[in-house]
C-alpha cells in the first residue's frame, strides 16, 4: 500500500505502520484491490492524511464507511468527487450548511477545500469493497483511525471534533474533553435526519464561534 500522506503524518504514525495488524490490513487491502474493484482508488486512500496535514487540523469530521458506488469516494469522509451526485447525507449536510450559514447549496460535492483548510475528514474504516458496504470493516482499519484519533487529542490542542450519529459519538472515548471540544448531532443520513436529529444542529457556525474564540480562523465551509 503506497503510504500517500503528508509526511506530518508520517511522524505520528510510524509507529502503526510497524504493528503487526496493520502489517495483515496491508496484505489484506491489497488483495481485495487485486481481485476486485474497491473504493477509493488505490492512490486517494490516505487522502484525507494529505490534504490536511497534521499541523493544520483544527477540525475533525469522523465518518464510517467510504461510499461503494463507481466514481464516487475520494478519500475524505462523505465527500465525492467533482461531477458526481450528492448523496442523501452529502444533500443533508448542504441543507444544514445552507440554513445554518445562509450559504448557497454547494454544485461541488467534493469538500477537499476544507480539508486544505484544516479539517480533517476521517472515515474509520478507508476502504471498502464496490457494492459492498462494510466489507472491509473489522479487518485492521479501525485500530488505525483509533490511533489517529488518540493521536490528535494527546499531541494538539483546542480541537473541535464533529461527532454526527451513534457511531462516531463512540469515538469520544479516545478524546481529552479537557483540552478539546466535542460538538455532538444526529446522522445526516435521511433515516436520521427525517426523523429530526440532524436539521437544526447549527454544527458549522458552532464550529466557527468555537474556532474564533480561541483566535484560530474560522472555515469557509
Amino acid at each position: 500500500m503506497d503510504f500517500n500522506l503528508h509526511h506530518s503524518w508520517k511522524k505520528q504514525l510510524q509507529s502503526e505502520f510497524e504493528k503487526p495488524y496493520f502489517q495483515e490490513l496491508t496484505k489484506f487491502v491489497k488483495a481485495e484491490y487485486e481481485t476486485h474493484t474497491c473504493y477509493p482508488e488505490a492512490e486517494a486512500i490516505f487522502n484525507a492524511f494529505e490534504w490536511c496535514p497534521f499541523d493544520d487540523v483544527k477540525v475533525v469530521i469522523i465518518g464510517q464507511d467510504p461510499y461503494h458506488g463507481p466514481g464516487q469516494a475520494n478519500g475524505l469522509c462523505f465527500s465525492v468527487n467533482d461531477g458526481i451526485a450528492h448523496p442523501p447525507s452529502l444533500r443533508n449536510i448542504f441543507k444544514e450548511l445552507e440554513a445554518d450559514l445562509d450559504k448557497p447549496y454547494p454544485i461541488s460535492g467534493n469538500l477537499e477545500p476544507w480539508a486544505k483548510q484544516g479539517v480533517l475528514l476521517l472515515n474509520a474504516t478507508l476502504t471498502v469493497r464496490a457494492g459492498a458496504a462494510g466489507s472491509h470493516q473489522k479487518k485492521g482499519w479501525e485500530t488505525f483511525t483509533d490511533s489517529v484519533i488518540k493521536a490528535i487529542s494527546a499531541q494538539k490542542q483546542e480541537i473541535i471534533f464533529l461527532l454526527w450519529g451513534g457511531f462516531a459519538k463512540q469515538k469520544a472515548k479516545f478524546i481529552d474533553q479537557s483540552k478539546h471540544t466535542i460538538i455532538t448531532s444526529g446522522h445526516p443520513s435521511p433515516l436520521s435526519a427525517n426523523r429530526g436529529y440532524w436539521f437544526g444542529n447549527n454544527c458549522f457556525s458552532k464550529t466557527n464561534m468555537e474556532l474564533e474564540q480561541v483566535g484560530k480562523a474560522p472555515i469557509l465551509w
